[in-house]
């Protein structure tokens, strides 16, 4: 049976970032459901972390 996973969190403040949650919550899946297949979709709302989100999904770098 294939399982497809669309993970798209947010991310949690002074904690994780939006792509970190959604690593975490693909292993967790992963560790229910070994076979599975996940699409990663970091989410951001413009505040902190978006810079770096965009940067990572666009093959971008920050500069300081």
């Amino acid at each position: 049976m294939l399982s497809h996973f669309a993970i798209a969190p947010s991310g949690f403040k002074e904690s994780l970032s939006a792509g970190a949650a959604a690593e975490a919550i693909a292993a967790g899946v992963r560790r229910v459901v070994p076979d599975a297949e996940t699409d990663l979709i970091p989410l951001v709302d413009g505040g902190e972390g978006t810079a770096r989100a965009l940067a990572a999904e666009g093959g971008g770098r920050l500069v300081a």
